[in-house]
């Protein structure tokens, strides 16, 4: 996230969505979520087994 206190009114104009763009994705929200053999809905075992690809770390940098 953008802290846009701190932003120029031209940059913080660049970095917001357009009109078109707020379009899709309002219409986007409206469609289902599809899935298929390449993307599979999770299961609770599934997600039981599920493991970060990158850990997150405290600020004293050891893995949890």
């Amino acid at each position: 996230m953008v802290n846009t206190d701190n932003l120029s009114v031209e940059l913080a104009k660049e970095l917001a969505f357009t009109e078109e763009e707020i379009r899709e994705i309002a219409e986007g929200r409206k469609k289902p979520i599809v899935f298929d053999e390449d993307c599979p809905e999770t299961t609770p075992e599934r997600a039981l087994k599920f493991r970060r690809v990158n850990p997150s770390r405290n600020r004293y940098g050891i893995r949890a």
